[in-house]
Formats: C-alpha cells, sequence, structure tokens
C-alpha cells in the first residue's frame, strides 16, 4: 500500500481528475480540446472492445442490438466509473490521513476507509464508523455534499441525453417517407417531383439546415449521442445526413426547378457538422474503398429524374462540381460511419422495396402487406 502522503495526494489527484471530468461531461455544454479527458479514454477502450466483441456475433440483427445498447449501458458505466473513483479517493485521502475513524467491533484498515467514504458518498450514515480527528470530519462533509451534488447531476444529465436522441431521431423517421428506406438522394427528389413538389422540398432542406445546427451542437457538447442508434437498423443518423448532403450536392450541381440557394445552406452547416465531429473522433478523412456513385449510377439518376419531370445538368463541367462537392464531405463521413460501425446509404435505390412505415412484423404474420402500396409509387409525399 501506498505511504499515508502519497495515498492522500494520490486521492486528490484522482478527485481532481473525476471532478473536472464530471463537470466537463455534465455541466460544460461545449467542446473540450484538453489532450486528457477521462471519459474520452474511456469511450475509446471501451467502444473498441465492445465493436470487436460484437462483431464476432454472426448473426446480423443480433449484432446490430449490440451496437444498439452501447450507448445506453456505456453512460451508466461510465457514471458508476465516476462514482467508484470519487470513492476511492476520499478513501485514500481518509486513509492518508491516518484512518483517523472509530470502528465498533473491529480495527480500521483501507477497507474501512473505503466502505466510510461509499456509505458517506451514497448517504447512507450508517454510523457504525465514525470519524474522529478533524480531518476525517472535514473530508466526510465535503464527501457527502459532493455525492448528493453528483447524484442530483446524474438526474438532470440523464433525461437531457434521452430528450436530445429522440429529438434528433424524429427527423430521421420522418425522412423514411420521403427519401425511402435507407434514404437516398435521388429517391428524396424523385419523391418531391409532384406539382409544389419543389416548395415542399425547400422546407425539408431548411428543416434539415436546423437538425444539423442541433447534431452539431448537442453531440459536440455530449459525443455520447452519436453511439445512441435509431430504432431501426436500416435507418442511422449518418445515412440520413449522408443522404441530406448528397441531395444537397444533386441540386448544387443542377437541378432545374429545385432550391439551390436553400441547398447550399443546408450544405454549408451539414458539412460543417460532418467535420467537426470527424475531428472530436479523431476519424481522419479517408478516401472510399470503391465510388459512391460511379458514372453509370449518376446516369441512371438523370435518367429516373427525367422520368419525373426533372432534368439533372450532365454537361462536363456539372460532373467536376459534383466530384468537388463530394470530396467535401464524403471522406469524412466515411470515417464516421467506419468507427461507429454504420454504412453509407446509396445514392439511388437499386431495386424497389418497402419503407418502414409499410412493413412490420405483426403484418408479415398475419399477412396483411401483401396489398400495400409500393414505395414507389408516385404520390405527394
Amino acid at each position: 500500500m501506498l505511504t499515508s502522503p502519497a495515498a492522500f495526494f494520490f486521492g486528490v489527484a484522482i478527485l481532481i481528475i473525476v471532478v473536472w471530468d464530471a463537470f466537463e461531461v455534465i455541466v460544460l455544454p461545449r467542446r473540450v480540446t484538453r489532450r486528457f479527458r477521462l471519459s474520452r479514454l474511456f469511450y475509446r477502450n471501451l467502444w473498441h472492445i465492445w465493436k470487436s466483441l460484437a462483431r464476432i456475433i454472426p448473426s446480423k440483427k443480433a449484432r446490430e442490438s449490440a451496437f444498439g445498447i452501447f450507448g445506453p449501458i456505456s453512460l451508466l458505466i461510465l457514471v458508476a466509473v465516476w462514482a467508484v473513483g470519487l470513492v476511492w479517493s476520499f478513501a485514500l485521502m481518509q486513509y492518508g490521513s491516518g484512518s483517523a475513524v472509530n470502528v465498533s467491533g473491529t480495527n480500521a484498515d483501507f477497507w474501512t476507509d473505503i466502505y466510510l467514504s461509499g456509505t458517506t458518498f451514497f448517504t447512507l450514515g450508517l454510523g457504525d464508523v465514525v470519524p474522529r480527528s478533524s480531518m476525517a470530519r472535514a473530508l466526510v462533509v465535503v464527501e457527502a455534499g459532493l455525492g448528493f451534488g453528483f447524484l442530483a447531476g446524474v438526474i438532470g444529465y440523464l433525461p437531457f441525453i434521452y430528450g436530445s436522441f429522440s429529438k434528433r431521431e424524429v427527423s430521421i423517421t420522418l425522412l423514411d417517407s420521403r427519401a425511402g428506406t435507407p434514404p437516398s438522394a435521388g429517391e428524396l427528389l424523385r419523391r418531391h417531383s409532384y406539382p409544389y413538389g419543389a416548395d415542399a422540398l425547400r422546407e425539408l432542406l431548411k428543416e434539415w439546415e436546423l437538425w444539423s445546427a442541433e447534431l452539431m451542437e448537442s453531440h459536440l457538447s455530449y459525443p455520447v449521442l452519436a453511439y445512441f442508434r435509431s430504432q431501426h437498423d436500416n435507418q442511422s443518423w449518418i445515412a440520413s445526413l449522408t443522404a441530406i448532403l448528397d441531395t444537397c450536392a444533386l441540386i448544387m450541381v443542377g437541378v432545374e426547378g429545385a432550391c439551390e440557394r436553400q441547398a447550399e445552406l443546408t450544405f454549408a452547416i451539414s458539412r460543417h457538422a460532418v467535420v467537426d465531429l470527424s475531428q472530436v473522433f479523431g476519424t481522419s478523412p479517408r478516401p472510399l474503398p470503391e465510388d459512391r456513385l460511379p458514372t453509370a449510377e449518376l446516369r441512371r439518376i438523370r435518367d429516373v429524374l427525367a422520368k419525373h419531370g426533372l432534368k439533372l445538368n450532365d454537361d462536363e463541367a456539372a460532373g467536376a462540381r459534383l466530384v468537388e462537392l463530394r470530396n467535401m464531405y464524403e471522406p469524412y463521413i466515411f470515417a464516421l460511419a467506419s468507427y461507429l460501425n454504420q454504412t453509407l446509404p446509396p445514392w439511388i435505390p437499386q431495386k424497389k422495396g418497402k419503407d418502414n412505415w409499410q412493413t412490420t412484423a405483426w403484418g408479415q404474420t398475419a399477412g396483411l402487406l401483401e396489398h400495400q402500396p409500393s414505395t414507389h409509387h408516385h404520390d405527394d409525399h
């Protein structure tokens, strides 16, 4: 065991690290650039281990379920790590100050200090271990106050996290009927080819401009939100954000009658969010292993849009501009997707399918989905 002075100062060091880290995570709503941060090391190491173990699971559904519970359970584990760190820090300080306590029926030792620290931190106050020196009493009072404040902070922190997650998912769910499942730029434009669809598309991009700004603010301040997955395996905040960026890129290249100015504004804030989040998670931009939009696929998008009255510019300058825009965000969002073990959506669906709102396990079991309309039925989405 450490000598008394060394134990005391080691406990003080642990206390400072844990309290400051909890303060930055719970109270301080801004990005912290400090090199050492307990929660950052915690998440990087735990996510690496979790991801390695989850990839071993052969069933895709079970594997996605394992990834899905990481966000909530890691948050609870982090709170437990903070609590254990604080309990141990005060136990070390009690031990370093001479274990000045009165114990009924046994001799005081380091485990007695841990017991006293634990009952004090969680405000149990059993009274079977009593401090007898001024320093021991002062430590007990400080720890009791800190424990009460810590529990109050956690009680306020957890509902905010889940509220931010729920708010993020609302727009992702609404995108299902507007851009398909998973969402894609070609399908989003095609479904807005009806009369006055351009106005609806402008409003949608405006909403996603705000959504991207809120995503950047919340996920920079509380990075744990990035690990929270959508309720459906074929939906994610990364796929939705990619589809919106793809859509804006196509409109900026030139879709006749589309909302080019709003697309530029949405593209700017969405790209800003992608780059900043990539920096926070330390995912340097990476080239994609294969082109997401080969020439044949781009030609297919043009043909599909043309059939629905939308013309996408096809000159050489437009092609070069599209490549330039894609290079501004694709390497960053691909690195984020790889880190979070998620996939990027296609530019246009490869085959007809049904949206999430058209499918249900109960309906499949009862045979109620046979007469559902096709997801590619042209209507006012």
